[in-house]
């Protein structure tokens, strides 16, 4: 038996892999991809989103499941558009200290795209002092040294004092939840787990906190429609040594399920249908702009994986766990997406 009956999640992931491949050149990188003044978040940072979901999704369902020929086709894709690994090479010569390029190539070699040259360069630079007291925020710097590890460079620091020094580390006040601590708690997660793939690596006290604090936070992310940001928690719920009571993960999907555009698409927040949707009209196969639902969009397919290839579990007398509930969070601040601060946002 599934976390929650797999067919709503799993029409969720369809459609939105679906909506993914139909619109897979907007992943493309431009003539600007290598420029100085180029914007890294609307380049680089959706193609990393779309390899490292990709190489996810393609981990979590066997090479029978229908949907991997696609996920395989899009990985391909990603990983011609960097030139198959040539233009890290070019971004580590014109930006030698900068982490995105390392970060996003991480995603490729998790699915084992690789590229020596590049890697031997990189692990050259990661060798200075200067790359090791770069300043960051403590949960982008748990990202980096996990994509050191990933690209075959020795990471530059030990996970337990980068952890501590998250938000979700230091165990909260749970009412003091927002967005930015939102993202935040679902990137340490993420990291701490190889995106999904050991749930093990969550310590026993965060997997403690989280299981008894995650339902409220993610009730109120729906009921505030923040989808882009339901989405990453349900991939955290499932993520755990332990899930989050069914019952909390099959409302979270339905309420997902009923605001998905016909197209397949999933804005990051706000209203999903228009009112012709509503009324059973046609509408636009575009509804949204690409950089309003992609991010969104693939964090659907990438919870939706993650919940469907995840068995439940049972209390240690067999019984069904309960979720625990407490108080409401907020979801005050604004989900600032800063440029090159890694894949994804």
């Amino acid at each position: 038996m599934n976390a929650t009956p797999p067919s709503e999640a799993r029409r969720v992931g369809e459609a939105a892999l679906d909506w993914v491949s139909a619109h897979r050149d907007r992943f493309a990188l431009g003539d600007d991809a290598l420029a100085a003044d180029g914007q890294v978040n609307r380049t680089w940072k959706p193609l990393g989103e779309l390899a490292q979901v990709c190489a996810t999704v393609s981990l979590q369902i066997p090479p029978s499941d229908p949907l991997h020929p696609c996920v395989s086709d899009l990985l391909d894709f990603a990983w011609e558009q960097t030139g198959r690994g040539e233009l890290f090479l070019r971004m580590q010569a014109l930006e030698p200290f900068a982490t995105y390029p390392l970060e996003v190539y991480a995603a490729f070699a998790s699915a084992g795209f690789r590229h020596p040259g590049y890697e031997a360069s990189a692990a050259l630079v990661a060798r200075t002092r200067s790359w090791r007291l770069t300043e960051q925020y403590p949960t982008r710097r748990l990202g980096v040294m996990e994509a050191e590890r990933r690209g075959g460079i020795t990471p530059h620091g030990q996970v337990p004092q980068a952890l501590s020094r998250t938000w979700l580390g230091g165990l909260p006040e749970p009412w003091t939840f927002e967005r930015a601590a939102g993202y935040a708690l679902t990137h340490v997660v993420f990291h701490l787990t190889d995106w999904g793939r050991a749930v093990q690596g969550v310590p026993p006290d965060l997997a403690t906190y989280l299981l008894h604090w995650l339902p409220p936070w993610l009730d109120t992310c729906l009921d505030a429609r923040m989808w882009d940001l339901s989405c990453e928690l349900l991939a955290v719920a499932v993520s755990l040594p332990r899930l989050t009571e069914p019952a909390v993960l099959q409302d979270a999907w339905h309420r997902v399920a009923a605001a998905q555009h016909t197209s397949g698409a999933i804005p990051e927040e706000g209203v999903m249908q228009d009112a012709a949707h509503e009324a059973g009209l046609e509408t636009a196969p575009d509804p949204y702009d690409f950089t309003d639902c992609y991010h969104s969009t693939l964090m659907a397919a990438y919870a939706a994986a993650l919940t469907t290839a995840r068995p439940a579990d049972t209390d240690e007398d067999g019984g069904r766990r309960k979720a625990a509930r407490g108080p409401a969070p907020t979801a005050g601040h604004t989900h600032e997406r800063q440029s090159g601060q890694g894949v994804p946002a």
